[in-house]
């Protein structure tokens, strides 16, 4: 068994009655000095300061860095909603041949004014002043997109598509991506003389394509062109999905001055027009003046309904009914 023997009290203090009724001064005991370990300085005794080592006025001292400024990358810009605050597109310029314009009976930039530039300065004003609208918060959203689409193929779209852009890139104020959204037969391509490419098929289809990076700079100023890029068998569907919001959003976001023409399918022969048609704010309708039907056009406008702005533009026509001859004032001739 352990030894039960008491503890002993000590020779002097308070007893325990004492320290039950709380007389007992515990601040004395924790206050009390602690003995100091042999060699050991007191614990109030303040340390003597660091002694810097001698310097010899002849050692070269060391310079200072300065804070240097490093330049951000090139691509590094502010974002805004994971847009750049100020999207403008870089890239290689690629020459357009004017004589390959001119055969086209296309718009000739710094070129004679003739009666079909007249007649799109006439087209492009009334659009530019919808946009206009737009940005200003008036009207229907997204002014600055426009479709260009017809009935059926062979009635001009492109054809006007084309001109429209040319047109809009001659403004001072105003630039001009020109799509070429005609997945299944892209032609503007070819009707510019540019290279091919990846497009905005391909940006719709693979997330880790950026859409700017498919744009096609041209030596004409104030002309970008974004190709169709590589048919999937589900452009449809593509175009149906939440990214095409983002995608076209990437186009037109912090540019107020910009203009995006998309050259649509034909709407009776393929279904993206009406899809197109719910993400841009006007639309004009090709009409073949020896072509195209009433039932037809009534029909396409339908389908295009998603639009809330759409109108007419009627092309290849013989005569006009009021006589008008634009481009003659400025010396045009036939």
């Amino acid at each position: 068994m352990t030894d039960q023997s008491k503890i002993p009290l000590p020779p002097t203090g308070p007893s325990l009655i004492e320290r039950a009724a709380g007389t007992f001064d515990f601040r004395k005991v924790l206050q009390a000095p602690v003995p100091a370990a042999p060699g050991a300085p007191a614990a109030d005794t303040p340390a003597p300061p660091p002694v810097a080592a001698p310097v010899s006025p002849l050692a070269p001292v060391p310079p200072v860095p300065a804070a240097v400024d490093r330049p951000a990358p090139e691509d590094a810009q502010p974002v805004l909603d994971g847009i750049p605050a100020e999207q403008v597109f870089k890239g290689k310029l690629h020459p357009i041949d004017r004589l390959h314009l001119r055969e086209q009976c296309l718009i000739e930039p710094d070129g004679a004014v003739t009666e079909l530039l007249e007649e799109f300065r006439i087209v492009k004003r009334q659009l530019l002043l919808t946009a206009a609208d737009s940005r200003a918060g008036r009207g229907a959203p997204h002014g600055e997109r426009i479709l260009v689409c017809s009935a059926h193929p062979g009635e001009g779209k492109t054809f006007c598509a084309t001109n429209l852009a040319l047109s809009i890139a001659a403004e001072k104020d105003n630039e001009v991506l020109l799509v070429d959204a005609d997945f299944a037969k892209p032609s503007v391509l070819s009707a510019l003389g540019l290279p091919g490419g990846p497009g905005l098929m391909d940006a719709l289809a693979d997330p880790s394509v950026r859409v700017e990076d498919c744009i096609l700079g041209t030596d004409i100023p104030g002309l970008f062109v974004l190709p169709a890029g590589n048919s999937t068998g589900s452009d449809t569907e593509f175009l149906a999905s939440a990214r095409t919001r983002t995608v076209l959003d990437r186009l037109t976001a912090h540019a107020p001055n910009r203009i995006v023409i998309f050259d649509s399918p034909p709407a009776l022969a393929a279904s993206p027009a009406s899809e197109l048609a719910m993400h841009v704010g006007q639309a004009m309708m090709v009409v073949r003046a020896d072509q195209t039907g009433e039932a037809e056009l009534r029909d396409a406008v339908n389908i295009l309904s998603g639009c809330e702005n759409i109108r007419l533009l009627l092309n290849c026509t013989r005569f006009s009914p009021t006589g008008r001859r634009f481009g003659s004032y400025y010396g045009y001739k036939e």
